[in-house]
């Protein structure tokens, strides 16, 4: 039996030319409709986490601990004062392969406002850092303001720092710091601030407790001892990690003694691991649920040899061979599987694109039904609290698109691939029926 004839047999088994219905066929267009259905989810879990971890990666690095971080010794002369930061960051911006550097200190303390005060992160920064770095210019949202921190007062809070303290651009508020005495005591320090502006970077995890002051009000402010002073290094590429680390070691023999070099993946290796984990998890409940889908194709094949007795026992008795038959029923739940594929992949990733306007519209429906609901139950709206399901404390509030071309490939090679396991055994027993015992019931 020639190929040929194999497909033209598997032709005749996806598009009889007879009207005559068939439960089989019926069977193997529900197995598409399954398998297109179980990549919807498959295809939309990838598509958003992958924007989802590229978008939270570029705001840590580009927002937080950039390509490489340089943390001086506190008692190096480069981190006594503004002067002598600022000639450091100079001399790594001359270092090859570093194209942008900010120098930074970092400390903690009390913000103080109109309700109460909590728990905040003071960054000391350059007074243009807004304009002059990209990140900032292009990922910080501007809720409020005008970002400049070109007064020595003045300060840029993170949006859930401002609705905790009930501060807008304008208000002033207060930042508790601790200071040394030289007799060794310590004694609190309140320096009175304006907020010039209020940002956000979209990821409230990471800027909830972020409060901007200029570089020279740092170093009055926060205690050099108990302060992180660092100069944050930019290169061309920050997943270029051959070039990235060549840049370190080049970094390092211009740095002081003491002074540790990181690059970004080792300062925040722990969220990394746990992005990857999550998402492979994901990933293999997905892929569980297209090989229940893929079962169907099997299934569907057996119904299919069931009524095709006939068929190959005439076939056979004509002379076609056990592996012809078998190979007209593999290349049927091949295709039955790639019209799965060629139909679920678009429409995962059209849901894909759609992601944010699905999430509200789902949100919109629950808190439609939890309000009736309470308005039932209690007659007043006034405990009803919104629902949420992507909570912008821990998710992206707009997720960035990220389509994994590669990924995709992989996934509809390897649900051909499954479609063409599931085949083999109806396949296979379809090549071994005995066009004797057939040919006797008819």
């Amino acid at each position: 039996m020639k190929t040929g004839s194999s497909f033209l047999f598997a032709s005749r088994l996806l598009l009889p030319r007879t009207g005559k219905k068939s439960n089989a066929r019926r069977s193997l267009v529900g197995a598409c409709i399954c398998i297109g259905i179980s990549l919807v989810p498959l295809v939309m879990v990838l598509t958003v986490s992958n924007g989802m971890i590229q978008g939270i990666t570029n705001r840590i690095i580009g927002l937080s601990s950039s390509h490489i971080n340089c943390v001086l010794y506190p008692f190096a002369d480069e981190a006594q004062d503004e002067e002598h930061l600022l000639a450091f960051s100079e001399k790594l911006l001359s270092v090859e392969g570093v194209t942008q550097s900010y120098p930074e200190i970092q400390g903690v303390g009390l913000a103080a406002g109109k309700n109460g005060r909590t728990g905040a992160t003071i960054r000391a920064v350059e007074s243009d850092i807004f304009t002059k770095n990209p990140a900032f210019s292009s990922l910080f949202e501007v809720l409020s303001g005008n970002p400049s921190l070109e007064q020595k007062n003045s300060a840029v809070i993170g949006k859930k720092l401002a609705e905790m303290l009930e501060l807008t651009a304008g208000d002033t508020f207060r930042l508790i710091t601790a200071r040394r005495l030289a007799n060794g005591k310590i004694l609190p320090k309140i320096t009175p601030c304006k907020v010039s502006a209020v940002i956000s970077c979209g990821y409230q995890e990471l800027d909830a407790l972020w409060v901007f002051i200029p570089l020279s009000a740092g170093f009055s402010l926060l205690p050099v001892q108990s302060s992180e002073i660092h100069v944050a290094l930019e290169t061309a590429d920050a997943f270029d990690f051959v070039s990235l680390g060549q840049v370190q070691l080049r970094v390092e023999n211009q740095v002081p003694q003491y002074t540790r070099v990181y690059l970004w993946n080792e300062l925040n290796s722990a969220q990394f691991e746990n992005f990857s984990s999550t998402q492979i998890m994901l990933l293999f409940i997905m892929l569980l649920i297209v090989l229940v889908a893929s079962v169907n194709i099997s299934s569907a094949l057996v119904m299919l040899v069931m009524e095709r007795r006939k068929e190959i026992a005439i076939l056979k008795s004509l002379g076609g061979s056990s592996e012809g038959i078998s190979f007209a029923f593999l290349v049927t739940g091949l295709v039955t599987g790639a019209i799965g594929v060629l139909a679920g992949i678009p429409l995962g990733l059209l849901c894909a694109v759609n992601f944010d306007r699905i999430i509200s519209l789902i949100e919109g429906m629950l808190n439609a039904i939890a309000q009736a609901c309470c308005l039932l139950t209690t007659g007043s709206l006034a405990d009803f609290t919104q629902i949420h399901l992507l909570d912008p404390a821990f998710y992206l509030q707009k997720i960035p698109l990220a389509i994994p071309l590669e990924q995709l490939i992989i996934i509809g090679s390897g649900t051909l691939i499954l479609s063409l396991l599931v085949s083999a055994i109806p396949a296979i027993r379809a090549g071994r029926e005995k066009p004797i015992d057939t040919l006797r019931k008819i």
